[in-house]
């Protein structure tokens, strides 16, 4: 998501490259088995210096899900992302599998802002509003590559068909159809390793560690610094972690190498609770 002539805005800068990276719903490949939430807390670091944080929030019902993330980002990365930024899916759970409802986000940076509003029917987007939209047409994403979409936050959650154990090589497997109300890419996820993880407060125990590759589709500039570093053939990697008590899977660490310095988020808190009511919101 970019400010015109400015440097990217956080989400779409380490949004693209982490939180929209997983399983599509119409992909998910079996029924949710799940009802519960995650707390969990993300630092962000470049060279080992702190540049930012995110937090995120799941809720899972029977019958419903929600999921919340804010993030800040800038300092020593400010010409890869810069700014800081709130989003929020709600969704249902028919037969077992998510069902995306609606999307939205909110991004601020070099003082303006943007917003996305998305609604979603059958993995298609039935509605986009953007604020400001955007300035050059050729940046506006077609509606044939609108279709068969997931939005960002609904796909940080990976249903998994056993428990934490038993993971299955199969989370890394998939080419995910990401479209954020801006810009549209796909994310190749391919198996690499099994891994153990441990979080300050929270998680310790078995991850899936997938390799990723970004390819850009639609709302991009060729000329974006972030585009070209994700873009360059980079080993990036995702780690997955279970969702304590549920067969759910989602994103515990993210390492993208460069030859100066690494970009890491890590989770500093990865913590299970029991499902607390939808609190009623804009759809």
């Amino acid at each position: 998501m970019l400010l015109d002539s400015r440097p990217a805005a956080w989400p779409s800068a380490v949004w693209t490259g982490w939180l929209p990276i997983l399983i599509a719903a119409a992909a998910w490949p079996g029924p949710v088995h799940a009802q519960g939430k995650l707390e969990a807390r993300y630092g962000i670091t470049f060279a080992r210096i702190s540049v930012g944080d995110v937090s995120m929030t799941v809720d899972l019902t029977e019958n419903d899900y929600t999921v919340e993330m804010t993030g800040r980002a800038g300092g020593v990365v400010r010409m890869l992302v810069n700014g800081e930024a709130s989003m929020r899916a709600r969704g249902d759970i028919k037969d077992g599998h998510p069902t995306p409802r609606s999307f939205t986000s909110e991004i601020r940076s070099e003082g303006e802002s943007q917003s996305v509003t998305m609604a979603i029917e059958e993995s298609n987007v039935a509605e986009l509003t953007v604020i400001p939209p955007p300035g050059d047409p050729s940046l506006v994403v077609p509606e044939a590559v609108r279709r068969g979409i997931v939005d960002p936050l609904t796909a940080m959650l990976v249903p998994a068909e056993a428990a934490a154990a038993d993971l299955s090589q199969d989370a890394c497997r998939h080419t995910l159809a990401i479209f954020d109300g801006r810009h549209r890419y796909d994310l190749k996820l391919t198996f690499k390793r099994m891994d153990k993880v441990s979080a300050e407060k929270g998680y310790a125990g078995p991850a899936v560690v997938c390799g990723l590759s970004f390819q850009p589709i639609a709302g991009h500039r060729a000329s974006e610094a972030l585009v070209k570093y994700l873009s360059e053939g980079r080993e990036i990697e995702l780690v997955l972690a279970p969702i304590t008590g549920t067969r759910v899977l989602a994103p515990f660490g993210l390492s993208i190498p460069s030859a100066l310095a690494n970009l890491v988020i890590w989770a500093s808190r990865f913590e299970a609770a029991a499902p607390s009511p939808l609190a009623p919101g804009p759809d």
